[in-house]
């Protein structure tokens, strides 16, 4: 089942730093609930897993993504994931993530993906997958905010001279995130009970023409 997926956020922090900090994958995988990275094959190709549960179902896939375009010029990415689920599911994806600067000096970011999933997972419905599929992408993009201002601190402190940046605000470490997963997969349950509120609140709001 193939699944269209479509975000916008925008981040405070200047263009220059997202598009170095999107391209490295030992930092952009402690956004992302419930990966980690495996290995790094290449400049563009990267082998890691992710967990996600939604309700009773749990589902963990290893497999590899691989950056097909990288266009500095208009800070555009084009990428291909293929991954496989222990129990014998399969997840394909091909995702492409535009950024820009906003009036303000922030960055928009625009993402698109198709992700084809077979397996357990498909037992909670293309409607619940979306549903859940868009409040982590909320806290990837929180994540990425928080750690693109401690970045920022950060530099802003080594140049200073001082040379000491706190250990709140050190990235952790790539491979060491599998400590984590287990938390991860299981925050998304909260995840659940807001898509399922949103549909009701939906609902009514479809029912009484708009009414809140």
């Amino acid at each position: 089942m193939a699944i269209e997926i479509k975000e916008e956020f925008e981040v405070e922090a200047p263009i220059e730093q997202v598009w170095d900090y999107v391209l490295d994958p030992a930092k952009i995988v402690t956004c992302m609930p419930g990966a980690s990275l495996d290995e790094i094959i290449d400049e563009r190709t990267f082998d890691g897993s992710i967990r996600v549960k939604v309700g009773a179902v749990m589902a963990a896939y290893k497999g590899r993504i691989e950056l097909t375009e990288v266009d500095e010029a208009s800070r555009t990415i084009q990428m291909t994931g293929v991954g496989k689920e222990k129990g014998g599911g399969t997840a394909k994806a091909t995702m492409t993530g535009r950024l820009t600067t906003t009036a303000d000096g922030s960055t928009a970011m625009v993402a698109e993906a198709t992700v084809d999933l077979t397996g357990k997972i498909m037992q909670v419905g293309r409607g619940m997958i979306q549903g859940v599929s868009h409040q982590l992408f909320q806290q990837f993009v929180k994540k990425l905010g928080n750690n693109l201002e401690a970045e920022g601190v950060a530099a802003v402190t080594g140049a200073s001279g001082n040379g000491t940046v706190p250990s709140s605000q050190t990235s952790a470490s790539p491979l060491a995130n599998d400590a984590s997963q287990e938390d991860d997969a299981i925050a998304v349950l909260p995840l659940i009970m807001k898509t399922i509120w949103a549909g009701i609140v939906g609902f009514f709001r479809r029912l009484f023409g708009g009414g809140s």
